[in-house]
């Protein structure tokens, strides 16, 4: 017997997931991201992106993905320090995420899609403007939502913290 608190089963690839799309509560709010070292800006980032709707799905980048955008950052840090599967756990386990999947394309634009949610939702250090997904969001009528940007600790300057205090 499965125990109830098992957040792997809250995990789906991609195809189970568009399988069970037309199962899926609605409104669908989709979100998407590294979420390699969790923190409390993720934490409040993901609950204001599930008031959004009544079922959060949150595509994170693939391993692969992952280290494409972390490859285009001013300093990549080689991450992602967190596989795939451990990242998608840890999501999962939160309460306001329903659903966890995962993208291997540097976006989400064909998840997106395929699975047309709603509601999009970013993080405060995104701009409408400057989000090439918004367009194929609105191009079925979804709503593309910027969540407020919370201040403190992120993966960056957490792992800057912890080079400093390695021997």
């Amino acid at each position: 017997m499965l125990d109830k608190w098992d957040s792997s089963l809250k995990c789906l690839p991609p195809d189970r997931l568009l399988d069970m799309a037309p199962r899926l509560a609605r409104p669908l709010v989709l979100t998407n991201g590294v979420f390699d070292q969790l923190h409390i800006g993720h934490v409040s980032y993901l609950e204001a992106a599930s008031a959004h709707g009544s079922c959060l799905v949150v595509a994170l980048n693939s391993d692969r993905s992952a280290q494409a955008w972390a490859d285009a950052q001013p300093d990549p840090e080689g991450r992602p320090l967190h596989a795939l599967q451990d990242r998608a756990r840890v999501v999962a386990a939160l309460g306001c995420v329903s659903w966890v999947t995962w993208f291997d394309e540097d976006t989400p634009a064909a998840l997106l899609a395929a699975l047309r949610p709603e509601v999009y939702v970013k993080g405060g250090d995104y701009s409408l403007d400057g989000l090439p997904e918004a367009p194929l969001v609105q191009s079925w009528g979804g709503r593309v939502a910027i969540a407020p940007y919370v201040t403190g600790p992120d993966g960056t300057g957490l792992m800057q913290r912890l080079g400093h205090l390695a021997p």
